[in-house]
């Protein structure tokens, strides 16, 4: 099993704000779609709430402490708590492959920061407003593997980081 943040980053290290992404960079969107369509993905509640619906041709699993949140559609599981969600992602990688993503907000990205073998970072260099951060990561325990440098509609740059062993 690979457990993966996948997550687009701000200058500022902003990730969102207000339950939206204050970005709209289409390469990025489409990246994300590519690299978890059929997958496993975890977010947490707030995520969840801000796309509005299940994403489609992956397992959705929400990350709550909401003990009666009960989304109203299928292909969603709910879990208590980071750990619970991955053992039940690790038992579903039969059908939906090795690879497990973790897609947001702040606060899941935090907690399974420890946990993680890649991150798929869209590093934005540009500054945005907003509330939630992603965490930093550190050069010690990560690695850069792959940087692809775009220009539009902003600059960015899609960086791919490995756990150091």
């Amino acid at each position: 099993m690979i457990l993966s943040h996948i997550v687009a980053v701000a200058k500022n290290d902003v990730i969102g704000g207000n339950n939206t992404l204050p970005w709209d960079i289409p390469e990025d969107m489409k990246f994300f779609r590519e690299k978890t369509k059929g997958k496993a993905i975890i977010m947490g509640r707030k995520t969840f709430d801000s796309v509005g619906h299940p994403l489609p041709q992956r397992l959705n699993i929400v990350v709550t402490r909401q003990a009666d949140f009960k989304p109203a559609a299928p292909n969603v599981v709910v879990r208590p708590n980071i750990e619970a969600a991955v053992e039940y992602a690790k038992s579903q990688t039969s059908k939906y492959g090795e690879e497990i993503f973790i897609i947001g907000g702040g606060e899941i990205y935090k907690q399974s920061l420890p946990m993680v073998d890649v991150i798929y970072l869209t590093r934005i260099h540009k500054e945005f407003p907003g509330t939630v951060l992603y965490p930093k990561v550190s050069p010690t325990e990560f690695e850069l593997v792959e940087q692809r440098d775009r220009t539009e509609p902003v600059p960015f740059s899609f960086l791919t980081y490995m756990r150091r062993r």
